[in-house]
């Protein structure tokens, strides 16, 4: 059947461009592409309002928002005020707005947001304020970019770091919430023959917990997105999405800043690198991610990183 003679046979009550569109977004790899909003800080620290429009120009459709928040714990905005001297903007959360406002603005460019990294003091001591956030910005997945070092010295510190997830995810489902644990590629290399990460993955619950992979930091880790993601189908429910102009790997295990920051020379956009994206969005949708979220940190030319991502992902 024809395109036209199937919009026919639709039954004439919807116009046939709003139905194209719909049609074209359904068929889509990724439906609703998403950006981590730290691609894009000095755009928006400059002008949120037309930062946000261009984001929506571009055709993304979610947001994932950046802590600390006007909410978060003081130790949450001291260790953000020590790390400034290494940044070239300062705004985090909601750019200077409320939460509310800052959701006005989303709405009037067709944006939502499903999820925000945050602090682990804050969840712990703040949850209420933390949820009500949420829910004024429509968000359901909330949680940590990364564990802090001093919490994943052994594979002890691994099983305390999931029973505590487990904990705080119970305490946000009574929100309607759950926690999110976006791993930075530490972790992936075995300790006395068990890979840290697979052990925190077995002992989560995934009725409370939910994982994000940035398939980057990943590979970084020495590990397959692809394995992962079939490994633990139903556990990944977000993905970030960027690319390796080469092959790299940390030199040690990807514990520390220092290595992670050796790398963000390699990143690339999604269609510019060496690693299969088309087959790990493949992957990744069969096994259960609903939010895909381009992620490529600070980068350097804002509006071309947007569009060339945008131009490649939703011709996937």
């Amino acid at each position: 059947m024809k395109r036209r003679e199937f919009l026919a046979a639709a039954g004439g009550t919807l116009a046939a461009g709003a139905f194209g569109s719909s049609f074209a977004a359904a068929s889509r790899a990724i439906p609703r592409l998403g950006l981590q909003l730290f691609t894009v800080p000095i755009l928006l620290e400059k002008d949120l309002e037309e930062g946000l429009r261009q984001i929506a120009k571009y055709g993304y459709k979610e947001l994932e928002l950046y802590g600390p928040y006007p909410f978060s714990v003081p130790a949450a905005h001291e260790s953000w005020r020590a790390v400034l001297p290494m940044l070239k903007f300062t705004q985090s959360g909601y750019f200077g707005r409320t939460a509310k406002e800052f959701r006005a603005l989303m709405d009037r460019n067709g944006l939502s947001s499903p999820s925000m990294h945050i602090d682990l003091g804050t969840l712990k001591e703040r949850l209420d304020q933390t949820a009500e956030a949420a829910h004024i910005l429509g968000q359901r997945h909330i949680g940590i970019s990364n564990l802090p070092p001093d919490r994943r010295k052994t594979l002890d510190d691994y099983r305390r770091a999931a029973d505590e997830f487990n904990e705080i995810g119970q305490r946000m489902s009574r929100h309607g919430l759950k926690f999110l644990y976006h791993n930075h590629g530490y972790g992936l290399k075995p300790v006395n023959g068990v890979v840290p990460m697979r052990l925190l993955i077995e002992r989560i619950d995934p009725k409370v917990v939910s994982l994000e992979m940035d398939i980057y930091w990943t590979i970084a880790g020495g590990a397959d997105p692809v394995e992962m993601l079939e490994t633990y189908a139903g556990r990944y429910r977000l993905v970030h999405l960027k690319n390796m102009k080469q092959l790299v790997h940390f030199e040690g295990d990807g514990s520390n800043a220092d290595e992670w920051v050796k790398l963000f020379p390699y990143m690339a956009n999604a269609g510019d690198g060496v690693l299969d994206i088309p087959r790990i969005v493949k992957t990744a949708r069969r096994t259960g991610v609903k939010n895909f979220h381009v992620e490529f940190d600070q980068a350097a030319d804002p509006i071309g990183t947007l569009k060339a991502n945008a131009d490649y992902l939703l011709r996937l």
